[in-house]
Formats: C-alpha cells, sequence, structure tokens
C-alpha cells in the first residue's frame, strides 16, 4: 500500500476466522460473546453498542415471553446465508409460533 490508497476491509470477514472461531459460519447461541467484533474495537467502537444491547436485552425476552412457541419454520441447514461488503446474515428467517 502506498499514502493515500484507498482500504476497504472486508466487515462480512469479521467474526469468521476459522483460526479464531470454531466453526465460524454455524450460529452457536452458546459462544462466547466476548471475542467478537460486531461493534467495532478500540477508539472505533460502534457509540449505539450500549444502546444495541440494552435493546437486546429487553427485546429478546419481551418476544419470547409474547410467543412462547417461537421457533424455526424451516430445518437450520435449509436457511439459507448471504454475504456482501456489510454483512453476513439471512435472506429470509422464517419462524412459527
Amino acid at each position: 500500500m502506498k499514502k493515500g490508497d484507498v482500504v476497504v476491509p472486508a466487515l462480512f470477514a469479521a467474526n469468521r476466522d476459522p483460526e479464531r472461531f470454531e466453526n465460524p459460519d454455524t450460529f452457536d447461541i452458546g459462544r462466547s460473546a466476548t471475542a467478537h467484533l460486531a461493534f467495532g474495537f478500540g477508539v472505533h467502537q460502534c457509540v449505539g453498542r450500549q444502546l444495541a444491547r440494552v435493546e437486546m436485552r429487553i427485546a429478546i425476552p419481551a418476544l419470547l415471553e409474547r410467543f412462547p412457541t417461537l421457533r424455526l419454520g424451516a430445518p437450520a441447514e435449509d436457511i439459507e446465508m448471504r454475504t456482501n461488503s456489510l454483512a453476513y446474515r439471512t435472506g429470509a428467517l422464517p419462524v412459527a409460533w
């Protein structure tokens, strides 16, 4: 690289290094939450990270309380994952209750 070159990181690759994360492309609800880069790192951390964490601590239990039988509406292995320059995500997430 030379001074002034534009660098575009592959953000979707964060948290998917198999040398750092065992089975990185497998959803694991019990995986350590302290090693991910979802909100950045150091001085470049997302300013909304604490709000997002609080929202999830409130929203997920409320959702499960409202829909106690909430479950995947398709086998997990049939759920398509998509990658673009910003995210590794599902194309759709069918649910049933």
